[in-house]
């Protein structure tokens, strides 16, 4: 079976979306679960819980930037849509980091690499995107990390 009980739980919460006939949310499931299996045939492996996270926080991320588009485009009705699909997708990313928490866990990177300038942004990404990946913006962390490096 699966290495992964998120994929499990994804899987079970797709078939309730079908006997419940919720579209909607049936689609968003069903598009999730077919990039993770696009990926596991691809790369003949089964993926982990890890692995599945960073999936879906990816889908996550391409929906945000979907978002910003849609409203730069005026099309509130594209960008409920979108919101609607984040929604579900986040149900099953781990509880999202507050703004202390993230930058708790940058300062103790960047403390524990011993980075002072932008040459040691990597370094310090190598340690924070571990802990936040699937709980916090990447693009944020990004930008908090540069601005304190920088």
């Amino acid at each position: 079976m699966s290495d992964s009980p998120l994929k499990t739980k994804i899987t079970d919460v797709m078939k309730e979306a079908m006997r419940a006939k919720d579209k909607p949310r049936l689609g968003t499931i069903r598009l999730a679960l077919s990039e993770i299996k696009k990926i596991e045939v691809d790369e003949r492996i089964e993926l982990d819980d890890e692995r599945v996270i960073s999936v879906l926080d990816k889908m996550v991320k391409q929906r945000r930037e979907s978002i910003r588009q849609f409203e730069a485009g005026d099309r509130g009705d594209l960008v409920e849509l979108e919101q609607k699909e984040i929604d579900v997708l986040q149900e099953f990313l781990p509880k999202a980091l507050s703004a202390e928490e993230v930058a708790q866990i940058i300062q103790a990177a960047v403390t524990e690499t011993g980075a002072d300038n932008m040459k040691d942004m990597g370094k310090v990404m190598g340690v924070v995107r571990p802990q936040v990946i699937g709980r916090a913006d990447m693009a944020e962390v990004s930008k908090q990390i540069k601005a304190l490096l920088g």
